[in-house]
């Protein structure tokens, strides 16, 4: 199955973005208690495509990919806005990166939060059709960010879209980094570690295939040979120490990092499903320290 199976909207949209979405939302129909992560808006964002997507999981979903792609998909969406969310941050504005079909600002009615959707101009627009078919009104607090990730200066396109960047932002990565090389994967760390102090970021990389167990490098063999096939080749694989080098050398301090098991709660491991955490990914939590004269510098 390919996006160019599917007529109008895929094509415009990655295969991961629409892979990533089905998970998100199979999980709550083929998954047991307890839930991981909660996306009521994934299935819906699906649009004419839902049906065949989650029939996958409907029909196949103790497969170890499949659970795998759940169990992947949920935990770093877990981890990213339960850091989000934490009452005691004070942070109010979100940057989403390579947003695709992300539901975050659609689902959270507390209205703390200015959103910014970081995408390709294609993405966006066949995320606007798919809410307005959903039915899904689009809050005055998003902001849809158009960016040419090869040539466009991120944090510039930010500013000029309305973020401030003399306040703190919380920044979540998510899905991106293992389609990069190291050296974009620095570039673009680097600028997002230009914004003000406090700004934190959440990030997940694929691990190599010394620190994967059994049913890491499973998925990895079944499913790297077809993104590749799909034309999004994986193209970097990171240690934990080599993802924390990276993000130091950017300018962020390393608060936490966790495999798929330890980036959620214990309990939620006590399944009676498929579900199963995986030495295959791991996730990284990473704020920008205090330090003179970085605080709002445009240079």
């Amino acid at each position: 199955m390919t996006t160019a199976d599917f007529p109008g909207i895929a094509p415009r949209v990655s295969r991961t973005a629409f892979t990533a979405a089905a998970a998100r939302a199979a999980h709550l129909l083929v998954d047991a208690e307890p839930i991981v992560f909660s996306d009521t808006l994934a299935a819906a964002l699906l649009g004419e495509h839902a049906e065949e997507l989650l029939a996958y999981h409907h029909l196949h979903g103790t497969h170890p990919v499949l659970a795998g792609a759940r169990a992947q998909a949920v935990c770093r969406s877990r981890f990213a806005e339960d850091r989000l969310l934490r009452a005691n941050s004070g942070i109010d504005q979100y940057v989403i990166l390579g947003a695709g079909l992300d539901s975050f600002a659609y689902r959270d009615a507390s209205a703390r939060f200015r959103v910014f959707e970081v995408d390709r101009p294609s993405t966006q627009a066949a995320k606007r059709e798919l809410l307005e078919g959903a039915g899904v009104a689009v809050p005055a607090s998003v902001t849809f960010v158009p960016v040419d990730f090869e040539a466009d200066p991120l944090r510039e396109r930010l500013v000029q879209s309305g973020l401030d960047p003399f306040r703190p932002v919380f920044v979540s990565w998510l899905g991106v980094t293992m389609y990069l090389t190291r050296k974009a994967i620095l570039a673009t760390l680097t600028d997002l570690g230009r914004f003000a102090p406090g700004s934190e970021i959440v990030t997940d990389h694929l691990l190599p295939p010394e620190l994967r167990d059994a049913a890491g490098n499973g998925y990895a063999e079944a499913v790297a040979p077809v993104a590749a096939e799909q034309g999004e080749p994986w193209r970097t694989f990171l240690s934990p120490t080599a993802m924390a080098g990276l993000l130091r050398e950017a300018g962020f301090e390393v608060v936490e990092q966790a495999g798929q098991r330890k980036s959620v709660g214990a309990r939620l491991w006590n399944r009676t499903d498929a579900l199963r955490p995986a030495a295959l990914s791991a996730l990284a939590h990473a704020r920008i320290p205090d330090r003179p004269g970085m605080a709002g510098d445009e240079s």
